[in-house]
């Protein structure tokens, strides 16, 4: 029987190494639209999201959005969305997707209670869902198509 990564690349998926983090988190490198910023694949999260405090050096174009967003020790945080950016993770490449912006600072002060690095942002469901995403948590790695 051939094994799960020469299944999926015949498929037609990408291969993407996971970096496991002190937090169990798994950590990815991502550029969005042309940059490329450190974040958590999150499962769990239902959209991609990045830090206020990383709208310039991402080139993102804000706007209000009536998002509220909830998650590590935060609630009904207010958002920002920004659309038509270029995802690329690994070789996978997407245009016109939106992010969702808001402040990080509560994924972040938690990330550092666990001795972790802060990250830009959050690779969500979206995105996975999108990349018809398979995760393979034994070798650490996504397959993205």
């Amino acid at each position: 029987m051939s094994s799960l990564r020469k299944f999926l690349l015949d498929k037609g998926y990408t291969r993407v190494p996971l970096k496991r983090i002190s937090t169990d988190h798994y950590e990815v490198y991502a550029k969005v639209n042309g940059v490329e910023g450190r974040f958590i694949l999150d499962t769990g999260a239902s959209n991609t999201c990045i830090g206020t405090d990383r709208i310039d050096h991402f080139n993102l174009q804000p706007k209000d959005s009536e998002i509220r967003a909830a998650g590590a020790g935060g609630r009904g945080m207010s958002t920002q969305i920004a659309k038509r950016n270029s995802v690329e993770i690994g070789e996978w490449k997407r245009q016109k997707l939106a992010i969702i912006l808001f402040n990080m600072m509560y994924v972040n002060a938690a990330l550092a209670e666990r001795d972790a690095i802060p990250v830009d942002g959050i690779i969500g469901a979206d995105v996975l869902k999108r990349a018809k995403a398979v995760i393979d948590y034994d070798k650490n790695c996504v397959y993205l198509r």
